[in-house]
């Protein structure tokens, strides 16, 4: 039997076909794809929607419609770029094609182009007429980006960084896929010292570009402004490496090295207690960026404690003021400029600034500093018994003692006797208050009081007696016993109220 008659299947009954095997392929023409895509698109549908044009155009790429269709469809998803591409095929596929060219305007617009925007309009304007109010409401966004731009751009020479990033943020209002609005915007943002706001814009530009230069350097010029240089440094030299030629990232890579070094050399003279250099370096660090604010308070704040140790504190609350103005929740400026009131005797200011401070900081450090500048208020406002006798807060029991003499002396009424009636009470007085003076730094207990701020007795005050003391002191002290003696003075023994047994002469120069 030939070969080719014998059947390959038992029975001669063919086998069937596996049904895996069995494929229903149903090819949908453009315009069906078309139709779908825009059923899908009235559903909000976008990405399906793409698909279908998507399918239309493979079948029939020379179909403007289509293209015009899944611009429309991916401008709904904020994808302009792959729009205005579609808008600029449809056209020229068919440069009769109004719609589409109001499309590719649109696209321009939210790109930030506004000046080919225009261009687009005014064709499909040419095309079709009844279309006008469409088109003019794209002019009317294209004129007012434009406008935005100029404002901005006059702002900008007056520094104006509040104005500058108002009008860009209008401008990104209608170009929200223009990214040199949202760049300049954060810019400015950084300018003004809103750093977590500029920071966000530079993230979500980078999220969708990771190259983009200028968002890299906007993340450096936060970081540079919020007094971190070492890191911002970092990124303007990734900024210079993604783009070479970039301005910006260089100028301020230059700057923010030479702040960082000045500021460190200063930092290393005052360790080293070269006070006076390190306050000239503080001064060449302040003249590299006075748009740097939060760098330059630090810098005013480290020359104001130089100037304190240099014991030149008008000066140092001075800068103390600038460093304040600079940065206004610097709180160790705040802390430098109390001491500094203090200082200066300024106690009323002092405890101000200090009730201040705690609103800041409601440390324990600062309560008790708060207690301390009100306990020196309270001493101010009473009579300074160290001064009185001429002597310093730590002085010793025998340092108080020399005193008290030496201005006892001075001061006796008898001294005075030939002057006139109004000298003779200012000298009592004086007299009386180095008695009282004594009384109380001779003390422990009442000096420790004092001291402290607390109140004396004010009976015990009253009682005090300053010729009793300088009696004690010198064996008499009343009335009429102050003796001139060819440019000494004595003391004669005997008499009423005392004085000094066999005449006790004290030499005067």
């Amino acid at each position: 039997m030939d070969a080719s008659s014998v059947d390959p299947t038992p029975n001669g009954i063919p086998e069937p076909m596996d049904t895996d095997e069995i494929q229903e392929v149903t090819t949908l023409s453009a315009e069906e794809e078309k139709d779908l895509g825009n059923e899908f698109y009235k559903k909000k549908d976008y990405k399906s929607a793409i698909e279908h044009y998507s399918k239309a155009i493979e079948s029939s790429p020379k179909n403007a419609s289509y293209y015009s269709n899944r611009s429309a469809a991916r401008m709904m998803l904020s994808q302009y770029k792959e729009a205005l591409k579609d808008a600029q095929t449809a056209v020229k596929v068919d440069n009769m094609f109004a719609k589409a060219y109001v499309r590719e305007a649109k696209c321009h617009i939210a790109l930030g182009n506004s000046q080919a925007a225009l261009i687009s309009l005014q064709t499909a304007k040419d095309l079709d007429a009844s279309s006008d109010h469409v088109i003019m409401a794209e002019v009317r966004n294209a004129s007012m980006l434009n406008q935005y731009q100029e404002q901005a751009d006059v702002a900008a020479s007056k520094k104006d960084y509040r104005q500058v990033e108002y009008y860009m943020r209008c401008a990104t209002k209608i170009s929200p896929a223009c990214t040199r609005y949202r760049i300049r915007q954060a810019e400015n943002l950084a300018f003004m010292g809103k750093y977590g706001e500029a920071q966000t814009i530079a993230m979500d530009i980078l999220r969708g570009d990771k190259m983009n230069a200028d968002a890299v350097y906007i993340r450096g010029i936060c970081l540079y402004f919020d007094d971190n240089i070492d890191k911002a440094v970092t990124f303007f030299t990734h900024a210079m490496k993604l783009s070479p030629d970039h301005v910006d990232a260089r100028r301020n890579l230059k700057r923010a090295k030479q702040l960082a070094g000045k500021k460190a050399e200063g930092n290393e003279a005052f360790k080293v207690g070269q006070t006076r250099k390190a306050y000239d370096l503080y001064g060449e660090a302040l003249a590299i960026d006075p748009n740097n604010r939060k760098t330059n308070a630090k810098l005013f704040c480290n020359r104001a404690l130089v100037s304190s140790k240099l014991g030149n504190h008008k000066e140092a609350l001075e800068d103390c003021n600038n460093a304040i103005e600079l940065d206004s929740k610097y709180v160790k400026a705040f802390q430098r400029r109390a001491k500094c009131y203090t200082e200066l005797e300024m106690y009323d200011e002092a405890v101000h600034e200090y009730n201040k401070i705690l609103q800041m900081d409601r440390s324990r450090e600062n309560r008790q500093l708060l207690k301390e500048a009100e306990i020196q208020l309270k001493r101010s406002k009473r009579k300074d018994y160290y001064k009185i006798l001429g002597v310093s807060k730590d002085a010793t029991d025998d340092q108080i003692k020399k005193a008290y003499r030496k201005q006892a002396l001075v001061h006796h009424p008898d001294r005075h006797a030939n002057v006139s009636d109004e000298d003779k009470k200012i000298t009592e007085q004086k007299f009386k208050e180095v008695g009282e003076a004594y009384a109380v730094l001779s003390d422990a207990q009442k000096r420790g009081r004092y001291d402290r701020g607390e109140d004396l007795d004010g009976n015990s005050m009253q009682d005090i007696d300053p010729n009793n003391i300088f009696q004690m002191f010198f064996g008499g002290g009343g009335p009429g016993h102050f003796q001139h003696a060819g440019g000494r003075e004595s003391f004669g023994g005997g008499g009423g109220g005392g004085g000094f047994p066999g005449g006790f002469t004290f030499q005067f120069g």
